[in-house]
């Protein structure tokens, strides 16, 4: 490398997702955020993965091209001294466009993963509404008792909705998953979710539809049923949320939890002459998800425009500038 190339391993940089086709998606994330993916219906983007089940690709600087899981196993200097020994992203961002509903299903917690999934981690993860029809709603745990043969027999029945709590769903309301709820979003509903770096989902019940193939797909009744928490889960209520001003930019903490803090920034620096100074320190990197607007990240050397449905990456001991009128996720492990 060049003593430029040198210096620019540590310039934050733009990613290219990992698409999903899953039956359930629709179109939104191509029509409305300009993802240009060949991909119908399309489900979801893993917009910064390093799951092999779907990897993001790097879109700027000196690692463009390079697969995002390649780039930390090069360098994993630039995840900070949290997490370099793993050399892998500890979180997972998605954008998911539900056209329809997902299957109902439960996500098991670290410890049953590690014992029954050969190490792999579970699945804590937020949601972040971008958009709801009107009545929209999701599935956010029991409403009633039930125990595991009751809950199995209606399974069998096709009768296990009775007992789930839904729950309506508005844009800019947050959900917080924890392992063992049982849940669904449906249809209607275009959402952010940032998770643990797992893809395990136990599927308890699919509407009984076919996938391209004529098949249903998989159930894992089993595994779900030792995963539920089966008590009746409190219907989930909108924290209070505070927002903090500065010149150029208002933000506020929509969760924290031992995963990952989620941060919504907006940004607005088109009066301004100067630009928005974001700094990560040498214990961890930092995510940012643009969900709405556009601006400018500008770097010593050249400047990278970025748009809605745009995520990008500031690794450990970096500092990103920011321009323009833009709402942004920022995610920090």
């Amino acid at each position: 490398m060049t003593s430029r190339n040198l210096n620019s391993i540590k310039d934050p940089f733009l990613l290219r997702p990992a698409a999903k086709d899953y039956l359930w998606g629709g179109n939104r994330l191509n029509e409305d955020f300009s993802k240009g993916l060949d991909v119908s219906p399309l489900a979801e983007t893993w917009e910064c993965s390093t799951n092999p089940d779907g990897i993001s690709t790097v879109d700027s600087g000196v690692f463009c091209g390079q697969d995002l899981q390649s780039v930390f196993q090069q360098h994993p200097e630039l995840l900070g001294t949290h997490h370099k020994e793993r050399a892998t992203l500890p979180i997972l961002v998605k954008l998911i466009d539900a056209k329809e509903d997902l299957s109902i299903q439960v996500h098991p917690d670290d410890d049953y993963a590690a014992i029954n999934e050969n190490g792999k981690l579970g699945k804590t993860e937020l949601w972040y509404v971008l958009a709801a029809r009107q009545h929209a709603r999701l599935i956010y745990g029991l409403q009633y008792p039930v125990d595991r043969d009751t809950l199995r027999e209606s399974i069998r029945q096709g009768t296990v909705e009775k007992y789930l709590q839904r729950i309506p769903v508005r844009k800019n309301d947050i959900f917080y998953v924890k392992p063992g709820t049982i849940h669904g979003i449906c249809a209607g509903t275009l959402l952010a979710e940032i998770q643990e770096n797992s893809n395990l989902t136990y599927r308890l019940y699919d509407y009984d539809r076919l996938d391209k193939n004529g098949s249903k797909r998989p159930l894992h009744i089993d595994k779900a049923l030792d995963v539920i928490d089966y008590t009746p889960t409190p219907a989930p209520r909108q924290p209070v949320r505070y927002m903090k001003y500065e010149l150029g930019c208002a933000s506020e903490i929509l969760c924290r939890c031992r995963y990952f803090q989620v941060e919504r920034l907006l940004v607005n620096t088109e009066c301004l002459r100067s630009m928005i100074l974001f700094c990560s320190d040498e214990l961890s990197f930092q995510v940012f998800l643009c969900v709405d607007g556009c601006g400018s990240i500008v770097l010593e050397q050249e400047t990278l425009p970025f748009f809605k449905g745009d995520c990008f990456f500031l690794p450990a001991s970096s500092a990103l500038r920011l321009h323009g009128n833009a709402q942004i996720l920022k995610i920090v492990c």
